[in-house]
């Protein structure tokens, strides 16, 4: 076993996604030395197809299948699934967090200080989804543009490839955090896959992680697992938490959608608006598919007829919050079912999705087969983290969707930012 002879460092970061690199980027900020541990690549974002396969597509790495065979993706590279995500801005569950001793006001604003957040301008809004939007308004929706996680000078109208990684620079990703976190002198090790933390005296004293076939070791006083809602669990399972992985969300989504024949479009900005139907427990945006995705989505549900409709397809995404249950097998599969309650919930978004369509002018509704999203609740504050998202092994934290302690049903990057700069504040106290 080889071991780092170089230092030992202040702080270890397993994974790179939006919870690990903001961790990264506030200890180096301040000074402290730190090696961020990443399993997949850090090839430039090209924006294609070959690229979002590499890193989200391969069977059992970033492509996992559910009990049910939902399909959930996750993105393996330097900024994780942020790499892929559609920027939206998400307003953090203050009111949620607060009751778990967790209070990120403060780190909010330095969020929303940090980085560019705003709605899409109308010159960036496409036409898919502004019929949507005018369709679901006149319907008495209070349908609204979301705030995106973008530098819109750099954005590029009719560009759609958000959901393939951004070649232009314009989405914030967790890469941008990793950057500047080399910047202030910590490193990254790519190819490192972490199998379990050592210990000491029940204090976490480093890493094992296998690199280009070789097992190896690093050491430092503090330990951020940071490897999403399925890797971190699976850690931490090796040190003895054997309910690590049990009775977690999946964000369950389908996407409605209906040909419009005086449309020629299919290349714009997805999750541009959307509308939260909390009282209902899902939310309905615009969400544009790129060619490929639509006509795997189509033809999954054997909608052969539509497959060349993209160019007219409008498209509803429909994502709910599920109820907590399943768990994790010890190799990471997902063994858990999609609730009747939470198809009920979906089936009620479908029939909304689809008056809002046809309100548009669109025919030939239909709907996707189930997908999952953003995994998490597997390391829940107050029961396998405290409020200050450490272990029982003291030095040893978590920051990722893994932590979050209910299910709500929204992207989490905006949290995850706003957790990992409070983290780094009190891990710079000890």
């Amino acid at each position: 076993m080889k071991e780092l002879k170089d230092r030992e460092y202040d702080a270890i970061v397993v994974g790179t996604g939006p919870g690990g690199a903001t961790v990264a980027k506030e200890l180096a900020q301040r000074n402290r030395s730190v090696l961020m541990l990443e399993w997949g690549d850090n090839e430039p974002v090209n924006g294609t197809l070959a690229q979002t396969i590499r890193n989200m597509g391969i069977p059992g790495k970033g492509a996992l299948f559910t009990s049910d065979m939902l399909t959930m993706v996750r993105g393996i590279t330097t900024g994780g699934s942020s790499i892929y995500y559609y920027g939206t801005a998400f307003y953090p569950p203050v009111g949620m967090l607060k009751k778990y001793n967790i209070r990120i006001e403060d780190e909010i604003e330095e969020v929303n200080n940090e980085l560019p957040i705003a709605p899409l301008s109308d010159r960036l809004m496409g036409p898919m989804a502004k019929r949507i939007m005018n369709s679901a308004r006149e319907l008495g929706y209070d349908w609204k543009k979301m705030p995106k996680f973008m530098d819109q000078d750099k954005c590029r109208p009719e560009c759609s490839k958000c959901g393939y990684g951004c070649p232009h620079g314009a989405k914030w990703t967790a890469r941008n955090f990793v950057d500047q976190a080399r910047e202030k002198g910590a490193a990254l090790i790519n190819g490192a896959k972490v199998t379990t933390v050592l210990t000491d005296n029940g204090k976490a004293r480093g890493v094992v992680f296998r690199h280009h076939g070789t097992t190896r070791r690093a050491f430092a006083k503090q330990v951020v697992l940071a490897a999403g809602g399925i890797g971190s669990p699976l850690i931490l399972r090796t040190l003895g938490f054997p309910d690590a992985g049990r009775n977690f969300f999946y964000d369950p989504l389908i996407a409605v959608m209906g040909t419009v024949p005086d449309m020629e479009g299919g290349r714009e900005i997805p999750m541009a608006s959307a509308i939260h139907m909390e009282d209902e427990g899902y939310v309905m945006s615009d969400m544009t598919l790129p060619p490929a995705l639509y006509g795997i989505l189509t033809s999954e549900v054997g909608r052969m007829d539509q497959l060349l409709n993209h160019p007219g397809a409008l498209t509803i995404m429909v994502k709910a919050k599920d109820s907590l249950g399943g768990y994790l097998s010890g190799s990471g599969g997902v063994r858990k079912r999609l609730a009747e309650s939470d198809k009920q919930k979906l089936s009620r978004g479908y029939k909304r999705a689809g008056e809002i369509l046809r309100n548009a002018g669109a025919g030939q509704v239909f709907k996707s087969y189930f997908l999952a999203a953003h995994p998490g609740g597997t390391v829940k504050i107050n029961e396998l983290v405290d409020s200050n998202l450490e272990t029982e092994i003291q030095n040893l934290f978590v920051c990722d969707c893994s932590v979050i302690p209910e299910a709500w049903g929204l992207p989490p990057t905006y949290t995850l930012l706003c957790l990992g700069k409070r983290l780094a504040k009190n891990m710079s106290k000890i």
